[in-house]
């Protein structure tokens, strides 16, 4: 992944990317405007909150999270991953986080398994990175589908040859339970 890439994403840009499962449609998280301006170039339901890549468990707590032992110790079992852990926002960053949990008082997140994007959010901080395509349409798996979809609207396109795997598994934890909500890339029991 070139230099630039972050410095794109920093300018409060949005860039598709090959994360660790597919490509991906990024933009800072921490910026209502570029999470807004992703909806908007996705055609994605508003109601459908994004999933956070973030680079370690420690950045769980730039959105209020802190996770019990027992929580932590699960996540650490599944991180770094194909897995997307769904998490209830407590109440005090429920209202500052409303563009990210999309009235659901949750955030999903996914701490990648790819040294370059760890590095990357690293330097970005957490990126909102859903798959490559409008929705309705299936996952971008070049960089030239993935311009086909979009376009001039996405500001840089970074590419890494075919990305082919399927998405992340998706779990929801509360309160030490795992629920599996999507079957993914990652096989969960």
């Amino acid at each position: 992944m070139t230099a630039s890439v972050a410095e794109i994403l920093l300018q409060e840009k949005i860039a598709v990317i090959a994360t660790d499962t597919l490509y991906g449609i990024v933009g800072r998280a921490l910026s209502k405007s570029v999470v807004e301006r992703i909806y908007e170039v996705k055609g994605r339901d508003e109601n459908k909150p994004f999933i956070i890549l973030i680079p370690s468990i420690e950045t769980l707590k730039e959105f209020g999270i802190v996770l019990s032992e027992s929580e932590k110790e699960k996540a650490e079992a599944l991180w770094p991953g194909a897995v997307t852990i769904i998490l209830p926002l407590p109440q005090e960053t429920q209202k500052q986080f409303s563009y990210l949990h999309r009235r659901t008082n949750t955030l999903a997140f996914r701490m990648p398994n790819k040294r370059e994007l760890i590095d990357l959010l690293k330097e970005t901080g957490p990126l909102v990175a859903p798959s490559a395509n409008p929705q309705g349409k299936s996952p971008a798996i070049t960089i030239e589908e993935a311009r086909s979809y979009f376009g001039d609207m996405v500001d840089h396109y970074e590419d890494a040859g075919d990305v082919e795997s399927e998405p992340s598994t998706i779990i929801c934890l509360e309160k030490g339970e795992v629920a599996v909500i999507r079957q993914g890339a990652a096989r969960i029991v």
